[in-house]
């Protein structure tokens, strides 16, 4: 107990950070892409089923903070109100976009609920970028140079681009474009994974989700960037369908040595649909009965009036971090993990 006053991170890997920060803020100040600042604190939150999230709750200036005084008071009452930790700037960077702010980053923090392990810390820093005008393979390209350039002292093979169909039928043999159920029941009792029946049920998101990080992800950028792309639609609210092929989306993900380190799109732009899509998922998470979720109505004006053509990335630092310094846990890069926070 006396000793938990310590970092678990090492000085040279606060060090570490730090260097790394300031590479990527310059490689960003190169190609005048702008700073931004987001609130961590917002009146709504995503609505994906998969992310658990943090409420807190604001009380108006003057509000006596009593036990009496908090139960005599709404849940959401003028003078109190329940806010949301941002599970990431998304939502509020697309609003800034919309404001025609132009291509943007930004390093922060943000929250999920429920997520500790080897790679899993419930508070953790994220990169986010959004490049207005860019295509996917374009933003594919800005990947691999700025992430590739990270590892100038871990030399990486060259980088690797290969489609989510393709990935998975090599690894598992299945179809993730076609849902059969007895097929994905089968294959998962052949790998000893029979629990896969119980929780996805006939939920064919989870099982691809499921699926894939047991028999695909391990697999994916040996000692390289790894970038799969078209993901099925199932799996991506908040990207483009692809133009060609209705049954995919216009949505990336980057692996290094077999973990994830980031998830980027062809950004939605259309409001009416985005709208949709978060009630599907908003329907979703109360037939699951999971803490209710408040759809953003500001960002859904945001795309009314306009989002730019854009293609945004997000890639969690701390992961990345962990990669470039060889740790075996997150706990190694981080100061304070909720552990000793």
């Amino acid at each position: 107990m006396l000793q938990e006053w310590q970092p678990t991170c090492a000085i040279e890997l606060l060090r570490l950070r730090a260097r790394t920060l300031a590479k990527i803020r310059q490689f960003f100040a190169d190609r005048s892409v702008l700073e931004v600042e987001t609130p961590l604190l917002g009146n709504s939150i995503g609505t994906d089923p998969q992310l658990a999230f943090f409420t807190t709750e604001y009380l108006s200036p003057g509000m006596v903070c009593t036990p009496e005084a908090c139960q005599e008071q709404a849940w959401q009452s003028p003078s109190r109100q329940t806010l949301f930790l941002q599970t990431s700037p998304e939502f509020a960077m697309k609003r800034l976009l919309a404001a025609d702010s132009g291509s943007i980053y930004q390093i922060g923090k943000a929250f999920r609920n429920g997520e500790s392990g080897r790679f899993h810390n419930p508070e953790f820093t994220m990169l986010e970028w959004y490049r207005v005008g860019f295509t996917l393979p374009q933003l594919m390209d800005e990947i691999a140079e700025l992430v590739g350039g990270l590892f100038i002292d871990l030399p990486l093979q060259e980088t690797q681009r290969v489609s989510y169909q393709d990935v998975f039928v090599s690894f598992t043999g299945l179809d993730p474009l076609v849902f059969s159920y007895q097929d994905y029941c089968n294959f998962a009792r052949e790998c000893g994974l029979s629990e896969a029946v119980d929780i996805c049920g006939h939920d064919h998101a989870l099982w691809l989700d499921f699926i894939f990080s047991h028999n695909v992800q391990p697999h994916l950028g040996k000692n390289a960037l790894c970038m799969v792309y078209g993901y099925p639609a199932c799996q991506s609210s908040l990207a483009r369908i692809n133009e060609q092929c209705a049954q995919i989306t216009e949505r990336v993900e980057l692996f290094v040595n077999g973990v994830e380190l980031g998830n980027g799109y062809h950004e939605l732009t259309d409001a009416a649909e985005q709208s949709s899509r978060f009630d599907k998922e908003l329907a979703i998470r109360q037939q699951q009965k999971l803490p209710v979720s408040v759809k953003d109505k500001r960002l859904i004006a945001a795309l009314e009036s306009g989002l730019p053509e854009c293609s945004g990335m997000a890639i969690g630092l701390d992961r990345l971090l962990m990669l470039l310094s060889g740790s075996a846990s997150i706990d190694d890069v981080l100061s304070f993990p909720i552990h000793r926070a």
